[in-house]
């Protein structure tokens, strides 16, 4: 194996971690990178019920599956980092950014997530859930799905977590191993189990 061959090698596996990095590649590694990308994402078109934007990066591991009347739309620009799980229906804006071991399942509702945002490694989002009856075990019990919304330009921190039905207003902050119910509004920082306003983005300086 050549020396230039284990580079690409090791630089493939560093933008999958580290997608941000695509973005601002050298021209002497843009070619080869966006050949890969190409391969890389017309197997997925081919294989699952996804579109891609123009510009995206999406790893190699990343799990994405989408199936008829649940697909995974992923808008321009977006970047889908290693060991990401996305599971349709599923709908990225424009920039949005997926970090390595980031856990998404729309459930039978869906997932919307707004321009921008940045959803951090190892963050969970689950649009359903489990009915808890004390009349059957946890395995037979129903599941339900209302959907979350995320707002643009929002930042869901690392290992944090958003349970169905949650609605996250733009820019906000949900902070590291936070848990959302509910409704969070427009620029609140919010932290905590269950998450709770503790400051304003406007306010940080």
């Amino acid at each position: 194996m050549g020396d230039e061959t284990r580079f690409r090698e090791q630089h493939q596996k560093r933008l999958s971690w580290m997608p941000w990095l695509y973005f601002t590649l050298k021209p002497k590694h843009r070619a080869w990178a966006e050949a890969w990308q190409e391969e890389v994402q017309a197997f997925l078109r081919d294989q699952e019920t996804v579109q891609i934007g123009e510009g995206c990066f999406i790893a190699p591991d990343a799990a994405i599956f989408g199936e008829p009347g649940r697909p995974v739309v992923i808008g321009e620009g977006c970047a889908i980092a290693a060991q990401a799980f996305l599971h349709g229906p599923i709908t990225l804006g424009r920039g949005v950014s997926v970090n390595a071991g980031a856990r998404l399942d729309g459930g039978g509702k869906g997932i919307v997530v707004g321009e921008g945002t940045r959803i951090a490694s190892g963050a969970a989002l689950y649009a359903f859930d489990h009915r808890m009856a004390p009349d059957r075990p946890i395995a037979d019990q129903p599941v339900r799905s209302k959907g979350i919304l995320i707002g643009a330009d929002c930042w869901i921190g690392a290992n944090a977590g958003v349970t169905d039905g949650a609605r996250i207003g733009d820019h906000a902050v949900v902070a590291m191993g936070a848990v959302v119910k509910g409704e969070v509004p427009a620029w609140a920082i919010v932290a905590g189990v269950p998450a709770r306003v503790v400051g304003d983005r406007r306010e940080r300086r």
